[in-house]
């Protein structure tokens, strides 16, 4: 029997997976994220790592829309514009960008939320705030 503490365990450890299942689409992206962060470093505003991890995308051939609201539907009451995705690359992987000290558990809940919500499968949660960006890096897939 399935007890709902093991339920939740296995569900994290679908959910959060870094690194362990290759997928091309993603490696792009990392791969992209680690050029930006090598030529700019920590320590700049989360808006200037996106401005640039864009362009990078676009060097790289990947098609992607930036800061897409999200319609959130509660019990018949839409909500318009009340969040918006950071990146979404070929209209598939949700990039959640930071620029933080460190990666808290209520950005990981946060970028499963939008996941959820937009009925994308994976995320990329990119902090830029760290010596080497591939540390900062958490790949979620639903």
């Amino acid at each position: 029997m399935v007890t709902p503490t093991t339920e939740t365990q296995n569900q994290r450890e679908n959910e959060e997976i870094v690194g362990s299942q290759r997928d091309p689409l993603t490696e792009k992206i990392i791969a992209a994220a680690i050029e930006v962060h090598r030529h700019l470093g920590p320590g700049l505003l989360e808006s200037v790592y996106e401005d640039c991890l864009c362009h990078e995308l676009r060097l790289r051939g990947l098609r992607f829309e930036r800061q897409i609201p999200i319609p959130l539907n509660y019990k018949g009451l839409k909500l318009e514009s009340t969040y918006r995705l950071d990146i979404v690359v070929e209209n598939q992987v949700v990039l959640e960008l930071k620029a933080v000290e460190q990666i808290l558990p209520v950005f990981k809940a946060q970028l499963l939320s939008y996941l959820r919500l937009s009925g994308k499968r994976v995320g990329l949660l990119i902090n830029f705030h760290v010596s080497s960006v591939a540390q900062g890096i958490v790949r979620l897939v639903l």
